[in-house]
């Protein structure tokens, strides 16, 4: 439930309430009440990578699926590499960015 901010408008009174939408419009409907803009907003957003609320069944389930893809980037992102294939695919991204370049060595 959110917190409104009301004026009383025969007071003069500022005051917030913690309400739901539907008092709040109950409320919003007395003439004698102004509803004010809110003084904060209250964002909410996550906080790092998924990987880290997904549990660990789900991540076997996607390394298998990296295995089953080797070149895609599901399998950069959830494939196990041994220390040969990172330097076969790195020798490999050196001679092909030598080739598109247009030179040997």
């Amino acid at each position: 439930m959110p917190t409104y901010r009301f004026k009383n408008l025969k007071t003069g009174i500022e005051y917030e309430d913690f309400m739901t939408i539907a008092e709040m419009e109950k409320l919003k409907k007395n003439k004698n009440v102004e509803l004010l803009p809110p003084t904060q907003m209250n964002i909410v957003s996550s906080v790092g990578s998924i990987d880290g609320k997904t549990d660990s069944g789900w991540k076997e389930v996607m390394s298998k699926a990296a295995e089953a893809h080797p070149n895609t980037p599901l399998a950069e992102r959830y494939g196990k590499k041994t220390v040969k294939q990172t330097q076969i695919e790195s020798v490999m991204k050196k001679h092909r960015d030598r080739k598109l370049k247009g030179g040997g060595r």
